[in-house]
């Protein structure tokens, strides 16, 4: 593992990481890295968009991919998440 380091955030935050941490046997730096490892940047998202494209044998276009973005914003808010 890296150098240590503080991220400040709110007690509420701080908390409720002490919660789930505690919940699932671990500690908050390790709950958070495995958080941050499995949440995608933007350019690894656009990536699996192209490889699975790919995979389906669809070429990967503009308008492929706002279509991709149309339905995630769709399941997305089914979910009660944000919509795009």
């Amino acid at each position: 593992m890296g150098k240590p380091t503080s991220i400040k955030t709110s007690e509420d935050v701080r908390d409720r990481l002490r919660v789930l941490a505690e919940e699932r046997g671990t500690t908050i730096t390790e709950l958070l890295a495995e958080l941050a490892s499995r949440e995608l940047t933007e350019a690894e998202r656009e990536q699996r968009a192209v490889e699975a494209a790919r995979e389906l044998g669809v070429e990967y276009t503009e308008q492929v991919r706002r279509a991709g973005q149309d339905a995630w914003a769709k399941v997305r808010a089914h979910q009660g998440g944000a919509a795009a």
